[in-house]
């Protein structure tokens, strides 16, 4: 078209995509010029930046309404009318008002430009989480970047490591690789590392669930759920399907007061039997900060029969938290041993915490005097007593389910802990 207003702004759409207004502009003079097509492809773009926008539906509906000699604006109009007929019957358009074209068939305009913009409402939307969508990773980091806790790697090297890099001997041993591993501690101290951990040293694929994925309002959602989880991790085999929370999911069905509960529980216990399915190549790990609250029919032999206790990080993995998380900040003079020696009994989120702390420390006192200076060991020190060990509560209840809860051998490692320690 010759117009040089209109070639002026198909470029400044050009230049500047989102502005909807400039569409709308540009859309109502190709409207009055007769330009009915390109005035409609123009309202359908700025509806899908904008779908809500009355402006643009209101030149759409004018563009496709029936005009004086204009019989073919919609399809199934009337010839020489340009009025939309209508069938008997069809409650689109009242009968009584089609005859004066005071109506407008909303219906066949959609059809027309539904593929412009995306319809405002939908029905039969589906329910439940889209766990099809989860991202599996492959996690670059291993075992040896965990620092410490020596008795965690011996023990998850016996369970799936050593197994897996020797397939000799584990034939000739008979050593079964079916089960899964149960993780269990104080928050905060590194359970859902160590499981990205292993996927690394495994070289597998890395799928993390927690409770809020599973779940549903609805019934039947959770148990079809869990089977959805365990079929990706069947399809991105080798993987680590990882269950975060657990106590949330695997709870004591006699504890459970829904039904749907009990039965998504069911379905648990069903997928890690792999009775209808194969579990090869999936390797199951869970991790909560209450074991005493899990469902035993999930500890039984052949799913999560071995469970490891994590415990706060030892004096080298404090060292090797510490290093990590001063790493790039502006430190001088920091004792990491000394640190370490006062942080006993801290988990590793209250030690990157001392870090933050500290770090604040100094950045407030540069703002104030004007000068910047270092993280110095005052401010990690001060850090340090400004801070009291998140793993407190957790201990005095641990403690509780020893002394005084049913004993089914799983509580033996951290008796022994709590008697080291002095707190039993």
């Amino acid at each position: 078209m010759d117009n040089p207003l209109i070639e002026s702004l198909g470029r400044a759409i050009e230049a500047s995509p989102t502005d909807v207004p400039l569409r709308l502009h540009l859309a109502r003079l190709l409207l009055d010029a007769g330009s009915t097509d390109e005035a409609i492809a123009l309202c359908g773009a700025a509806l899908q930046l904008d779908p809500q926008n009355a402006d643009a539906r209101g030149l759409i509906a004018e563009a496709l309404a029936p005009r004086p000699g204009n019989a073919s604006t919609l399809s199934g109009a009337e010839p020489g009318t340009g009025i939309p007929t209508v069938e008997p019957g069809d409650a689109t358009v009242p009968a009584d008002r089609a005859q004066d074209g005071s109506a407008f068939d909303w219906s066949a305009a959609e059809d027309q430009v539904g593929h412009l913009a995306p319809p405002m409402f939908v029905e039969g939307a589906p329910t439940g989480s889209p766990v099809d969508a989860f991202d599996a990773e492959r996690p670059s980091v291993t075992l040896a970047d965990v620092g410490g806790m020596a008795a965690v790697k011996t023990r998850l090297e016996a369970a799936f490591l050593a197994p897996l890099r020797n397939p000799e001997l584990r034939a000739v041993y008979g050593k079964s690789l079916g089960g899964g591993l149960l993780m269990y501690g104080p928050p905060g101290c590194g359970k859902t590392f160590i499981a990205r951990a292993v996927a690394g040293e495994l070289e597998a694929t890395f799928l993390s669930v927690s409770a809020s994925d599973v779940l549903s309002r609805w019934l039947g959602d959770a148990e079809a759920n869990i089977h959805e989880v365990f079929q990706q991790a069947r399809r991105c085999a080798p993987c680590v399907l990882f269950f975060d929370e657990f106590d949330a999911l695997g709870q004591r069905r006699s504890d459970a007061r829904h039904s749907s509960l009990r039965t998504m529980i069911n379905q648990l216990l069903v997928e890690l039997d792999g009775v209808e399915y194969s579990n090869e190549g999936v390797y199951v790990l869970a991790a909560t900060n209450q074991v005493w609250d899990v469902d035993p029919a999930l500890r039984r032999p052949g799913r999560l029969d071995r469970t490891v206790l994590v415990l706060p990080p030892d004096s080298e993995a404090r060292e090797a938290i510490l290093r990590t998380h001063l790493r790039g900040r502006p430190v001088a003079g920091a004792d990491l041993g000394e640190l370490a020696r006062r942080t006993d009994g801290f988990s590793g989120a209250d030690i990157a915490y001392v870090c933050e702390v500290a770090s604040e420390r100094a950045l407030l006192d540069s703002v104030t005097s004007g000068v910047v200076r270092y993280i110095a060991m005052t401010d990690l020190l001060a850090a340090v007593a400004e801070i009291r060990p998140s793993t407190g509560p957790w201990l005095s209840t641990a403690r509780n389910w020893v002394e005084f809860g049913d004993d089914d051998g799983t509580s033996a490692e951290l008796k022994a802990f709590l008697k080291r320690s002095k707190r039993l």
